[in-house]
């Protein structure tokens, strides 16, 4: 199996500074700017980045607490969200397939790591639910549908809608070796080609982060027609999986960040900045594409690591991951 990145990828300190702010004692990861919820996605990048940092007791306590109370559908997937001030703390069952594809990813590096069939059967059971319900074929496209319930063709009236970011490119070969089944090629070609064509719905040449695909692709009804928090992470994404592709990260490089390096929301529509962000975890994935396309080092103060909010302080970590292990001229 492919092992993806190697261990100790993240140092002790940098995993000691995230897990004291966003992992408490039950093994969940805290999203502190989302009203201290959890959910799939965030405990699938705990699973990720306590396996770089070779943390195998911290990684059990992830996998415990997203066993007990995120694995409670009968299909093998995870529920997507679980709230602290909730009673229950699931109210919607619905999955996330983003979360999905990364705790699966996780669990099957660390068994593969660390010989542990019990975390690599698991990671089977869910690839193979992966590839029964959470990929749909329109007019000859393997899609990822976000969520198996609420996103199809027959389920809305712009449907099917597809969030371009939660393809995450480095899982899918992984999974395909634990499921050969799965159409996981056929996925990963239309995602990139996806991305290529979502790219092209507005002046600024950047991807919503929600796409409707009923004719040509389109921005998605009912939610924020916007280059936003979604797909700012694509090209880390595809950086992680070895990806390369001018035509797919210049677009990126040119128009995500401005002069200063602050990283945009964009008015899908009109291409014009509804606002900059400047947090350092958004910051490192534009400087990251420049070191990789054109050989640009990362600046010395994106190589430093200090926990602010979960989204983007799990950015930079897995940027730097990949920099340190792939690319270390950037660092």
């Amino acid at each position: 199996m492919r092992q993806g990145w190697a261990a100790a990828a993240i140092t002790t300190k940098e995993w000691t500074l995230y897990k004291e702010k966003f992992l408490d004692p039950a093994g969940r990861i805290i999203d502190n700017a989302n009203g201290g919820i959890s959910h799939s996605e965030g405990q699938g990048y705990g699973l990720l980045l306590s396996y770089l940092a070779e943390n195998r007791g911290d990684f059990d306590r992830i996998w415990a607490f997203t066993r007990t109370e995120l694995m409670l559908r009968d299909d093998g997937l995870a529920v997507w969200k679980w709230d602290p001030a909730a009673a229950p703390h699931v109210s919607d069952t619905n999955d996330a397939s983003d979360g999905d594809l990364l705790i699966a990813y996780g669990l099957a590096l660390a068994g593969a790591a660390w010989h542990r069939p019990d975390l690599t059967d698991t990671a089977r059971t869910m690839a193979a639910a992966l590839a029964m319900g959470s990929m749909e074929t329109v007019d000859d496209l393997v899609l990822l549908k976000p969520g198996n319930s609420g996103f199809g063709s027959g389920e809305r009236a712009d449907g099917p809608v597809v969030n371009p970011s939660y393809w995450v490119f480095e899982a899918l070969p992984v999974l395909a070796e634990l499921a050969p089944d799965g159409q996981w090629h056929e996925l990963a070609t239309n995602g990139r080609a996806l991305l290529f064509r979502s790219m092209k719905i507005g002046p600024s040449d950047l991807p919503p982060d929600w796409v409707s695909l009923k004719a040509r692709p389109t921005a998605a009804d009912g939610f924020p027609k916007e280059f936003s928090y979604n797909a700012l992470r694509i090209p880390l994404y595809l950086l992680r999986a070895d990806i390369h592709d001018r035509d797919l990260l210049e677009p990126f490089l040119l128009q995500m960040s401005d002069p200063e390096g602050r990283v945009r929301i964009v008015d899908i529509a009109t291409g014009q900045t509804r606002q900059l962000l400047t947090d350092k975890g958004y910051r490192v994935i534009p400087a990251l594409v420049s070191c990789v396309l054109d050989g640009a080092p990362l600046p010395d103060e994106l190589r430093s690591f200090q926990p602010t909010d979960y989204y983007p302080s799990t950015l930079q970590l897995l940027a730097l991951a990949y920099a340190r292990r792939h690319h270390p001229e950037c660092l």
